[in-house]
């Protein structure tokens, strides 16, 4: 009979651990980043040179276990090289979304201000907006990108609360059972727990794909199995 052990970490192991996991990550420079951790919620603080480096870095917070909350204070400074005017980086933002996605011409409107991006507008499905600021923060300048581009509801309460569910038991990622789904016109509320963060945005993944959804509250708590961290 196998028992399992439930491993104590400490606030120290985990600095630890996510101190190795940012140095393993290549697109990261550890040495600019400082970490902080009380009761299992990880600050980051310090300076990356661009919004994707940024990104990389709460992301490889994330795989570590026993990371209850992540706090993102890390600030983006731009080498003197790569600092682009407010209207270069609209243009190539513009150019970039009228390329790369199938968008109809003039659904989104681009806003720069001290190189950070907004999108507004409004588009049929969830994929047609996260296409629309795919890839804009590897654009040279960019600070960061504010996607408020809205959907176009098309389900009802009901419907939509029955195509989550249904998309949950589909995955192989979710225990279903321990997600509870809150639908109030467009907006989603998850709750209950998960093994993992990657279980966590799986979960707001499948809410974000069913049509009509403009808000999603992911209230879900990462309880990593086997830790008591």
């Amino acid at each position: 009979m196998n028992t399992l052990l439930s491993v104590k970490k400490t606030d120290a192991d985990l600095k630890t651990d996510v101190l190795a996991e940012l140095k393993y990550e290549p697109s990261v420079k550890v040495t600019d980043i400082g970490v902080l951790v009380k009761d299992g919620t990880v600050t980051l603080n310090g300076y990356a040179t661009n919004a994707v480096e940024k990104w990389e870095a709460v992301r490889a917070t994330k795989r570590v276990v026993g990371v209850k909350a992540i706090a993102d204070d890390i600030e983006i400074k731009l080498p003197e090289s790569f600092i682009n005017t407010d209207s270069d980086i609209a243009a190539a933002a513009i150019h970039h979304i009228d390329w790369f996605t199938t968008i109809p011409r003039g659904s989104v409107k681009v806003t720069v201000r001290n190189g950070w991006i907004t999108l507004d507008g409004e588009v049929d499905w969830q994929y047609l907006k996260i296409a629309a600021g795919h890839f804009l923060h590897h654009l040279s300048g960019v600070k960061g990108v504010s996607n408020e581009i809205s959907i176009k509801s098309r389900l009802s309460v009901k419907e939509v609360a029955t195509d989550i569910q249904s998309a949950f038991k589909r995955s192989a990622m979710l225990d279903a059972t321990k997600i509870q789904i809150e639908v109030a016109g467009s907006k989603v509320t998850l709750k209950g727990k998960v093994r993992n963060y990657a279980e966590l945005e799986e979960a707001e993944r499948a809410v974000w794909a069913a049509s009509g959804v403009l808000t999603v509250d992911n209230q879900l708590s990462v309880q990593w199995f086997g830790y008591d961290s």
